[in-house]
């Protein structure tokens, strides 16, 4: 059975159990928060990223256009 990345289930258990020992476990919650504060700083800005080229493309789109109907309002 494959989960992620192709990682299946007893290679994510031998990860988890290796953590645990080199951890503890009393550590382990405070990893998982700064993990996901991580993640979500990444996708947050892979979203400002992925708006900004958007953003521009748009920009470029439209400067394109208005440059192709000003050729064509001028051979009119």
């Amino acid at each position: 059975m494959v989960l992620l990345f192709g990682i299946s289930g007893g290679e994510i258990f031998l990860v988890l159990l290796f953590v645990l020992v080199f951890f503890g476990a009393d550590k382990i919650p405070g990893i998982a928060r700064t993990m996901g504060r991580t993640i979500r700083q990444v996708k947050d800005a892979t979203n400002d990223i992925q708006r900004d080229i958007q953003k521009s493309a748009n920009q470029v789109k439209d400067q394109v256009k208005d440059t192709l109907d000003q050729q064509n309002d001028d051979r009119a």
